[in-house]
Parts: C-alpha cells; structure tokens; sequence
C-alpha cells in the first residue's frame, strides 16, 4: 500500500493530501525509464569505444598472430628466394653452358606482373602493405619457377641428344698432325703475306703438302662447297647445328657437295692453295652463333695436353698468316 503525502498549505495554514493522478504517474515512470536509458546508451557507448568485448579481444589476438605469420611467411620467401638465385645462375652459367644453350636473361627471369589493379582487394586494410608486399613476392617466386621448370624441360631434351650435340660440336685438327709442315699460323692480328700489313686473322692456317686430306671436325650438313667466296679459293662450310659453324678454305678439290650430311673425321678435301693464298695449306675458322672464335679452343679431342699446350704456345707467336 502506497504511502499517503500531504503538503502544507500556507493560505489555509493547513496540511493537505496531495492526490497523484494516474497520467502523472505514467509521466514521471516515463521519465525515469528515458533517464535510464540515456545513461544506459552512454555507458555502452564509452564501454565500445575503449573497452574490448571478449570476441573482440579473440580477433585482436587473431590479427595479431596473423601479422606474426606473415611476417614469418616474408622471412621465408627470402631463403626461397636466394635459393631460387642460386638456381638460376647454375642454370645459366652451368648447365645450359655445358649443353650450348643460350642463358636466359635476367629481364625474363625477373619481369614483373602487369595491371595496377592485381592486388586492388587487398587494399583499405590495417596491414595492407604487408599483405600486398607478400602477394607480389609469392606471384615473382611463382612465375620465376614456372620459367625455371620450362629451362629444366628444355634441358632434358638437351641432355638426351647429348651424344649428337658432343659430335657436332667441333673437336679436332682438321688435318693430321703428322702430315703438319710447321708450326700453324694462329687466331689474331698477323701480318698479311700478299698486303704485308697488319690484319685480324680469323681463324688457323694449317700448312702441309699440296693434296694432303682434309677432315670435317664435327658431324653436320655441307652448307656450301664452292668457289665464290673473295679470297677462300675452294672453300667448305659445313654447318654443324647447335650454332655452329667450320669454313676450310684454299682446297685443291673438295671432296663433298652441299646438301651433303658429314661425319667427325670423314674427308671432305685436299689441301690447295687456290684463292688469295702464298702456299699450300688450309685456312680453317670456327663460328659460333655467328661469332668466328678461336679455333685452339677446339681441338681436345685429338692432342694430348702436351700437345694442346704446345700447339696453344706456337700458334700465339705473332707470324705471318699464308692468306
């Protein structure tokens, strides 16, 4: 039972009971319950803004292991990555060397990805930065072993025709050594026997007898046997693949005819001296992806290393060449 309220009355100097309506009931109820309210929703406010329910202190923690992870990730990716380079330059520099191929160039290996909005969906994050810097390397360290894979695939084809590649590629004198004259004139600048001026000689002059044969180096095609060359007189080009080429020139007769397939060792013809030439001999070149290198470098297949080293000693003395 409600208690009875009496206010005193200062006209009438008398106590009277205060009587409250049901709307002022109501009112007052009403505005305690907004009062309540309010500071309800303030106090929830402030509690979100800096306190931390327990799932999101779960997330936190999540977010913080996450970031931990990717940075562990990233740490890897490096030793990936320097592993990864060190692939590649034995590729390069070993085994597609060891099986004449070309290297493939740093700017292949490491060409970037293209479109600005690639990693678009990553962006408005908090470690956006992070997520995005390791999208990328995993994308380089993707495409840089794909292109890897594909120099391993094309090095296996290489590795089964190895005993044809070793064939081809030229590897001895393209005349015996026991029917040499003397020393032969080597790669470099000589002195031109005709012109007497000095001149980059291209390739070795073998002198020996008028008519003494004239072996291939390597397995190949007859590319052209011929006369028409300037200087070469009767001249051989035979071409070997795998980027090679050997010219004999100054023959007395060619013993072979284009189109004609040769094997190491197999005579194609007879030591001359037609064309610009002051004796008989036989000037030979060796070309490499169209390159004329020297051909001291090629002859391991029939000296032994005293004989190489002697070959490599007399050959480097500046002489006159004979073409």
């Amino acid at each position: 039972m409600s208690k009875i309220k009496y206010k005193f009355d200062s006209k009438s100097l008398s106590f009277e009971q205060v009587r409250v309506t049901l709307r002022k009931r109501i009112v007052r109820a009403l505005s305690y319950l907004a009062t309540g309210l309010v500071f309800a929703t303030l106090t929830i406010i402030l509690a979100y803004q800096y306190l931390d329910s327990p799932k999101e202190k779960q997330l936190q923690r999540e977010i913080s292991e996450l970031t931990l992870q990717f940075e562990l990730l990233n740490n890897r990716m490096e030793d990936v990555t320097e592993v990864l380079g060190d692939i590649q330059d034995r590729d390069n520099n070993i085994y597609r060397t060891v099986f004449e191929a070309e290297p493939i160039p740093k700017s292949i290996r490491q060409a970037g990805f293209g479109g600005v909005d690639r990693y678009k969906a990553l962006q408005g994050f908090n470690n956006s930065d992070l997520m995005v810097e390791t999208s990328k390397r995993l994308d380089m360290i993707s495409k840089q072993l794909y292109i890897q894979s594909k120099s391993f695939d094309e090095l296996v084809v290489l590795v089964k025709g190895k005993e044809k590649l070793l064939a081809s590629i030229p590897a001895i004198q393209p005349i015996s050594n026991q029917d040499l004259r003397h020393q032969p004139s080597g790669f470099g600048w000589r002195t031109h026997p005709i012109y007497k001026t000095a001149e980059f000689h291209p390739g070795m002059d073998f002198a020996a007898a008028q008519g003494t044969e004239i072996y291939a180096t390597g397995d190949g095609a007859v590319e052209r046997a011929d006369a028409l060359a300037q200087g070469y007189g009767n001249h051989i080009v035979i071409n070997h693949g795998y980027g090679y080429k050997t010219l004999y020139g100054h023959m007395s007769k060619m013993a072979v005819k284009a189109g004609q397939q040769v094997k190491r060792g197999q005579l194609i013809g007879f030591v001359g001296s037609t064309g610009l030439s002051t004796a008989p001999h036989v000037h030979y070149e060796v070309v490499k992806t169209g390159v004329k290198m020297n051909p001291i470098n090629y002859y391991y297949n029939d000296l032994t290393p005293e004989q190489y080293q002697k070959l490599i000693t007399l050959s480097s003395q500046s002489s006159q060449s004979f073409d």
